[in-house]
């Protein structure tokens, strides 16, 4: 009984070794990514077939040993040979118990690494542009997996079956990875059907699918090792092998499961549940039915889909439009079950965006954004400038260089999705492309404006100018999308020269205010002048004007006094000096004197003989005189 199980250890080896051999020839030929994923699986279940039958035949040798042993003890029962230590009249048992001590734990400190190392730089392979190929001759790779399969699902379902009916702990471990291999042949065969029926990425959702189960596989190692650290050791118990995956059990052996769930509700209602009629007539006769019932159930779910408003759903079916059906509308839909009819949602009602010159940022509240500081990674762009600087014009013995700048800022790019089918079929990245083409249309643009212009009043007609040279090359392309509008509001210079920038633009601001200030200060003084001269010319036309009349006055006045003199020239000339003489001394002091020896006689003296200060001296009271 152990020589067949040895033997079915051993055949499992080499069924695993050839598999192994066979299916990376083919995944290398038909360039499958699954494929050469699934050959880990099978080295990996080689290496545990390898372990378990070393393992097996030294329990064998330990077993061969006891029994000589017996038959020597039967005759020898004093013999001295029995009184030397256990190590040393069992060799076999030692050899045993050194190799499930070290080795054992060592083997699958290995698989671990082994299962990290497939996972990790398999996930890190597939994420490479590089190793995505297009798979060649599918139906030769899904022909030979599919033998493969088939070949260690018999041989494991074999060996599983033995392992269960004598009990084998070793035999097991190699059954579970057989039906476990046989399993991910399978998928790998599921996986090249899809690119036959013309789904070029169905291989490679099977491979990370495959890079994901190896690092479920990798965890349930590690957890075996911790927990075999804090495993009692308990003499005489035969405890399960520490590699032996009960992962890989329950994949390779679902039954596994219902027969843990029978001996579950038989422990929890007390008496053999799984041994009535109705359990044994309607569960265990018609598990199979009524699982095969659910999933017919779940894939007939998929035959109905819901298009949500402001969306439209792409209808394919094996892969191709459904011609006349192609475009779904808002609402529900029959459509064939899965795999066979596929649809895709797209938002087409919704205006949809992306930036250029800047990365995503990382999120969050929004911020006030200064030119002196980074708050993004930004992409340069080059600016033509109309005004040469000295170091373009070589003045001042500066080394001359190109009329450009530097301009940096976020440019988002709004669009709508006109027609779906020109959006999906006529490019295979619509979004990409359409993001690449704006690239491209934004930096021929700018290299051919003035930055000045760009940064002050020139935006509206440079956004317009970019949404009708987008939407000419989206036309060009057939790409089924409507530019809305192109954004041009957080342009600025570079974080490091936004400084000198600003100094720039304040110097040539404070210029500018310098010289309409001097304006208003010319439009003032030459006013004020105009406005004096207006004064002065007209004064001396007043002036002018009273010397005139003046003059006709006097002219008129001598007119009528001419016959008054002529009547009587001494009477008219004493009134005339008696006239002047009353205007003159009008405000003159005047001192009458009076005499009693004259008559008639009035003398005049016009000279001012004492001065005002004596004068108000002497007309002082007497009583006021110092």
């Amino acid at each position: 009984m152990e020589r067949n199980a040895q033997r079915n250890g051993l055949i499992n080896l080499l069924i695993l070794l050839v598999i192994g051999i066979g299916g990376f020839a083919a995944s290398r030929y038909v360039n499958s990514l699954a494929g050469q994923l699934c050959v880990i699986f099978i080295a990996q279940g080689l290496l545990v077939a390898v372990v378990s039958w070393f393992q097996m035949r030294l329990e064998q040798s330990e077993r061969l040993e006891k029994m000589e042993l017996e038959e020597l003890a039967k005759g020898h029962s004093t013999s001295a040979m029995f009184e030397a230590r256990d190590a040393e009249v069992f060799p076999a048992q030692r050899a045993r118990e050194q190799f499930e001590r070290f080795l054992v734990p060592t083997f699958t400190v290995i698989l671990l690494l082994l299962q990290v190392g497939g996972a990790v730089f398999g996930w890190r392979w597939l994420s490479q542009p590089a190793t995505i190929t297009e798979v060649k001759e599918p139906i030769t790779g899904l022909a030979l997996f599919a033998l493969f399969a088939l070949v260690l699902f018999l041989l494991g379902r074999f060996s599983a079956t033995i392992a269960r009916l004598k009990q084998d702990r070793l035999l097991r471990p190699g059954a579970s990875y057989l039906l476990l291999n046989a399993l991910l042949c399978t998928a790998v065969t599921a996986g090249l059907v899809f690119v036959w029926a013309g789904n070029p990425r169905g291989d490679y959702f099977v491979a990370r699918g495959l890079c994901v189960l190896l690092g479920l596989f990798a965890a349930e190692t590690l957890v075996n090792l911790v927990l075999e650290i804090y495993r009692p050791r308990l003499k005489g118990k035969i405890e399960r092998p520490l590699y032996d995956s009960r992962l890989a059990g329950v994949m390779g052996q679902p039954e596994g499961l219902v027969s843990t769930a029978t001996e579950a509700l038989d422990y929890q209602f007390g008496f053999k549940v799984s041994e009535t009629w109705f359990y044994q007539l309607f569960v265990k006769r018609a598990l199979g039915w009524l699982i095969a019932l659910q999933l017919l159930a779940l894939l007939l779910s998929t035959g109905i889909v819901f298009i949500d408003a402001g969306e439209q759903g792409l209808l394919e079916r094996f892969g191709r439009p459904v011609a006349g059906r192609g475009i779904l509308e808002p609402g529900a839909h029959l459509i064939f079950p899965w795999p066979i009819d596929r649809v895709y949602r797209f938002r087409t009602e919704q205006i949809q965006s992306f930036e250029i010159g800047t990365a995503p940022g990382g999120g969050g509240e929004e911020t006030i954004v200064l030119w002196t500081v980074a708050h993004n990674k930004e992409d340069n762009f080059l600016v033509a400038n109309r005004e040469e600087t000295p170091a373009q014009t070589g003045e001042g013995g500066a080394k001359r260089g190109p009329p450009v700048s530097l301009l940096t800022g976020t440019m988002p790019v709004q669009f709508q999705i006109t027609n779906l089918t020109m959006w999906v079929y006529n490019n295979e990245d619509g979004p990409s492309l359409l993001q690449d083409l704006a690239s491209r249309e934004i930096v021929r643009f700018l290299a051919g404006v003035d930055m000045n212009e760009v940064l002050s009043f020139g935006r509206l007609e440079a956004s317009e100018t970019l949404r009708e040279r987008i939407q000419a090359a989206a036309n060009e392309r057939q790409m089924g999308a409507r530019i809305i509008a192109v954004g041009l509001q957080d342009l600025h210079p570079p974080v490091k020269v936004a400084g000198e920038y600003e100094k720039v633009i304040g110097a040539t601001q404070i210029k500018r205010s310098k010289i309409l200030a001097a304006r208003a200060d010319e439009i003032r003084t030459n006013a004020q002048s105009g406005a004096q001269a207006t004064t002065l010319l007209n004064q001396a036309r007043a002036y002018g004007k009273s010397i005139e009349i003046g003059a006709v006055t006097r002219a008129g006045l001598f007119t009528n006094q001419l016959p008054a003199f002529r009547a009587a020239p001494s009477v008219y000339a004493q009134r005339a000096y008696l006239q002047t003489f009353t205007r003159a001394t009008a405000d003159a002091r005047k001192y009458v004197l009076l005499t009693t020896n004259t008559h008639d006689v009035l003398t005049y003296d016009l000279q001012e003989k004492i001065r005002a200060d004596l004068e108000n001296t002497l007309n002082m009271p007497l009583s006021k005189k110092p």
